[in-house]
């Protein structure tokens, strides 16, 4: 199985921004996390851009075979193209978030990708893509 993990705008500055809401970890941190959460157990891609259409091309890529678990980011509140990009696919994905996007400002409340995700994980930290791993690991 092969399981790929796309981080949207700013992801790249964990570690350096808001840690009240994102902790300390950095990006690196979080995927050698998951990494050895996953061990052999599937086949981990990492991508991140802070581009839209960088996304939206590396999205259009994946297949109905692939697994994704996506952190938009801000993006996941703005970008139908995401969503469509998705739709077309039609790539099995989780939503995860890793501040409580619900205990923040109210246009963070929105996404346009909950609802074609398989399920949306928010305020768990890393320990999301964690779970999001596990879900597609369960089969």
């Amino acid at each position: 199985m092969k399981i790929t993990v796309v981080n949207g705008p700013n992801l790249n500055m964990l570690g350096k921004r808001e840690s009240g809401f994102y902790g300390t970890f950095t990006l690196a941190d979080l995927e050698k996390k998951l990494s050895d959460h996953v061990g052999a157990r599937a086949e981990l891609n990492f991508f991140q851009a802070n581009a839209e259409g960088d996304i939206i091309t590396f999205l259009q890529k994946l297949t109905a075979d692939d697994r994704l678990i996506l952190n938009a980011a801000s993006l996941t509140h703005t970008s139908i193209g995401i969503r469509d990009a998705l739709s077309a696919t039609q790539v099995p994905f989780v939503e995860v978030h890793i501040s409580n996007v619900y205990a923040r400002e109210e246009f963070r409340h929105q996404s346009y990708l909950s609802a074609i995700a398989r399920g949306v994980i928010v305020g768990l930290g890393a320990e999301g893509y964690l779970a999001a791993a596990d879900y597609f690991l369960r089969g």
